[in-house]
């Protein structure tokens, strides 16, 4: 324990990691533009100088604190020096500032108003037009914009340091350094999975969510045309966190009133499609269990952690589950349910999810993902797509009547609801598998160690005489040390689940930003909380479910709910015989 002085006030200080978080302990928010407290140190922006009483200025962030140190934080030297900074980027800055899809959102802004920037004295380079970049849309998940990129570099920590994904980093020198992929590939050349931490950490709009709102608008607009909606358990979290509610508070009856009055024809849970999900995943588990073979199974809901494992571990693929996401499950029961003509009343039917995951966006458009090469989810809404609809239909979300989804799919089990957090889907599937209904064999999965917020989470649970390890893995920077643990034989698991986002999807790339610990811990107590307060516990006890095993599904329970990687192999045929064929007539003429 050590004491600082700032502005005249003496601040105790134990444990901070520098200078920063004692100021912010001591009530003074410094600006930061760079610096993000689980990433690594970068110290580029400036903007957290401090001075100490030698007349010293030093990045407060990169600093560690001293007993004794005396500092001030808001002197005049300082207040024109943080103003010349955010003069300097917006004069390096793409300005349409009053069409960015960041607008009201974006920190630079707020810190240029915050620090008194009325005016820019230097040329904005890009007046000239050859100084622009294009924009790259390659991605089904996320937009790039290089002119409005600060060079803060958070996204490329992220991608490196969190995830481990390394798809961007900084390129050339100087003034003309930018943020790309190597070799100015387009992002979706990279191995990026899709997973929008990028964007959740950029600062400006030089990433942004690939929005499909005008195609989903359209839609709702023909009145050939019948729109449903299914709606994700992480969403309803922190959907409410844009409206003023209760950080974690579950929205979902306000939010499925929001869809009907926008002008969705049919609301529905997608924590049906989570049952599903466990009654497949767990049937799947216990086969390879039994027999020993492929294990670990590793969980597939997550499309992000499925591409990262066919991208870096392809000779683990084949244990992956080849059971659909709950999505993708849900999209294939809808469409079937709505191939009936006394249900669609002869219109078309467009399948629309929303979802707190922007690699959401890509796995619809996966070939494993299809039924009978059609594609059963038509677009995918992130929760924040979904806030820029209600504010512009004028709803007044949190005076909103709480409504019921639509049946036949608008029952969930408490299982179902858990997927959003990281361990959800490992403990839903226990409860499947353990024997047992009381309370306290609900208790007992709960506290084996499948919950919390460590980044690898291992745990035993006795099963038939038997011992299940399994372990949870969130956040993809992590995966690396458990795989080649589990690779080189020092580590046995019978079942890993993976989440690409730290502490699962209710942190996800679609999710509503500058979610502190607090938003966080609320959400995954939300999720927790409606669990415990829902009648149906495990998934397996759902009826509707248990109906729809009986009617709709019954011979086409792999036909819908498995993955189609006879699609896959098809399409990927397809694409190198095309390829083959271009470069046979390049190399004719």
């Amino acid at each position: 324990m050590g004491y600082m002085t700032i502005n005249g006030l003496q601040v105790e200080f134990t444990d901070e990691p520098n200078v920063l978080s004692v100021v912010r302990k001591a009530g003074i928010d410094i600006p930061t533009l760079c610096y993000h407290s689980e990433l690594s140190v970068y110290g580029a922006c400036r903007l957290c100088m401090v001075e100490d009483d030698r007349g010293k200025t030093f990045a407060s962030c990169s600093e560690r604190p001293r007993d004794g140190m005396v500092i001030y934080t808001n002197t005049m030297r300082l207040m024109n020096y943080r103003k010349t900074i955010i003069e300097l980027l917006l004069a390096a800055h793409d300005r349409d500032c009053t069409t960015c899809v960041k607008t009201n959102e974006c920190h630079l802004q707020d810190l240029a108003h915050r620090l008194g920037v009325n005016h820019v004295r230097f040329k904005n380079r890009y007046d000239d037009p050859d100084e622009r970049h294009p924009l790259d849309f390659s991605s089904p998940s996320i937009v790039r914009d290089p002119n409005k990129c600060i060079l803060c570099g958070d996204c490329v920590r992220v991608c490196d340091n969190v995830q481990g994904v390394n798809a961007i980093d900084f390129a050339y020198r100087g003034t003309d350094t930018i943020v790309t992929p190597a070799f100015n590939k387009t992002i979706a050349q990279t191995d990026c999975v899709g997973c929008g931490q990028c964007r959740v950490v950029c600062p400006t709009g030089a990433i942004s969510i690939r929005t499909n709102l005008t195609e989903v608008w359209n839609a709702i607009a023909d009145p050939n045309t019948i729109v449903v909606a299914q709606v994700a358990p992480a969403v309803r979290v922190a959907l409410g966190d844009r409206f003023g509610l209760p950080k974690g508070e579950n929205v979902m009856g306000k939010l499925v009133s929001a869809l009907h009055r926008i002008g969705f024809d049919e609301v529905y849970d997608t924590t049906y499609g989570a049952d599903l999900t466990v009654m497949e995943e767990a049937a799947e588990f216990l086969e390879r269990f039994s027999a020993g073979e492929k294990l670990p199974l590793f969980t597939s809901c997550c499309p992000a952690w499925v591409k990262y494992c066919e991208s870096r571990y392809p000779e683990l693929a084949d244990h992956l589950s080849t059971c659909r996401s709950p999505q993708q499950m849900f999209g294939a029961v809808i469409r079937e349910y709505y191939r009936n003509p006394e249900v669609n009343s002869g219109k078309k039917v467009v399948s629309v999810s929303i979802m707190p995951c922007t690699a959401k966006k890509g796995e619809i458009l996966r070939p494993e993902s299809k039924t009978n090469g059609k594609q059963d989810i038509d677009y995918v809404l992130t929760t924040t797509e979904v806030v820029a609809m209600i504010q512009k239909s004028g709803i007044v979300f949190e005076e909103l009547d709480i409504e019921a989804a639509d049946m036949p799919f608008g029952i969930g089990s408490g299982g179902g609801v858990i997927f959003g957090v990281t361990g959800g889907v490992t403990e839903a599937v226990l409860r499947r598998i353990v024997k047992g209904h009381s309370r306290l064999d609900l208790e007992k999965i709960k506290n084996c160690g499948v919950r919390g917020e460590q980044k690898v989470k291992e745990f035993e649970l006795e099963y038939m005489g038997k011992t299940v390890r399994a372990a949870v893995i969130n956040g993809l920077g992590n995966v690396d040390a458990v795989l080649q643990k589990v690779k080189s034989g020092e580590v046995h698991y019978d079942l890993i689940e993976v989440m690409a986002c730290r502490r699962g999807c209710i942190m996800g790339g679609g999710q509503p930003v500058g979610a502190g610990q607090k938003t966080r811990t609320a959400r995954a107590k939300g999720l927790y909380d409606t669990d415990v307060n829902t009648q149906i516990r495990k998934s397996n006890e759902n009826p509707m479910v248990a109906n729809l095993y009986e009617g709709m599904l019954k011979g086409k329970e792999h036909q819908l709910l498995h993955r189609n990687f006879e699609q896959r192999d098809l399409e990927a045929a397809e694409k190198a015989a095309a390829k083959k064929s271009k470069k046979k007539a390049a190399a004719a003429k």
